[in-house]
């Protein structure tokens, strides 16, 4: 790729980050009266796992500030395992259903998301969370569950090799995987769906940094992921649903965390 090409690259992304002009005779696909997509996808899973709702025993740290200040990606885990309770605290926050409007018109979740749309669709590799198989995981929503798709006992390299060679990542508890179903968004917005479901995978991820702080637990977000290979393992087909974020999520500890200001020391020699 050569100059010229790289900069038009970089001038169609800039455009695309601009907000849309609405043509006043588009017409959506929700404008026109057809079918809405299904609210959820169904699951492959031959094991289902419900998870445990008394959130209200995690002993929570710190108020809203403490926690909002205290946010940081974190790269380097203790290995512990999981509680069921905190995982289930996790997916709750992320992705859990307060409310479902109409007859199943949309869902109202623990985070925002463009017309209610929530395009998007979680799944798990699971290494170290207590009572649970290693494997790979898709979260159901609509019961807060979750369903085992496949057995994994040594998912190391999957984990390396899906976020593009980062090794840190294989020694997380648990690893979010994050698809996006496109016409979700698309059959409300049309053309101009796509910029909005970018901005609620953020809402997503912040919930995720947040919910970890609160319990104690570190991770970091990650966008630089093998999409094909994520796709295969969770049985994606790559055009209608495809992998888009991923969030390693682990214990961490005070060595860790001096370990990890050490880690970026040299930054403060560098004149940037």
């Amino acid at each position: 790729m050569n100059e010229k090409e790289i900069q038009e690259r970089i001038r169609a992304g800039r455009d695309f980050m601009r907000p849309a002009v609405w043509d006043e005779d588009y017409m959506t696909d929700q404008e026109m009266k057809k079918p809405q997509p299904p609210l959820v996808k169904e699951t492959a899973g031959r094991e289902i796992i419900s998870l445990p709702r008394n959130l209200e025993d995690l002993p929570l740290e710190g108020n809203f500030l403490q926690i909002v200040n205290r946010r940081q990606s974190h790269r380097v885990y203790t290995q512990d395992f999981m509680t069921l309770l905190q995982l289930s605290f996790l997916l709750w926050t992320t992705q859990g259903i307060k409310e479902i409007r109409g007859k199943r018109y949309a869902t109202l979740r623990t985070v925002p998301c463009g017309g209610a749309r929530h395009e998007f669709e979680t799944y798990l590799f699971i290494r170290r969370v207590e009572g649970v198989k290693p494997g790979y995981y898709q979260y159901l929503p609509m019961t807060h569950q979750l369903a085992l798709l496949e057995e994994e006992e040594n998912g190391e390299a999957f984990i390396t090799e899906s976020l593009e060679g980062q090794e840190w990542a294989a020694k997380a508890s648990v690893i979010f995987y994050w698809s996006v179903v496109p016409y979700r968004a698309e059959w409300r917005y049309g053309m101009y769906a796509h910029r909005v479901a970018l901005i609620d995978a953020g809402y997503i991820s912040q919930n995720l940094y947040l919910a970890c702080t609160a319990l104690g637990l570190g991770g970091c977000a990650v966008g630089s992921l093998d999409e094909k290979l994520c796709n295969k393992a969770f049985g994606l087909d790559g055009s209608e649903e495809f992998m888009i974020l991923a969030h390693p999520v682990g214990s961490v500890s005070e060595a860790d965390l001096q370990a990890e200001k050490d880690f970026y020391a040299f930054l403060k020699e560098q004149d940037l």
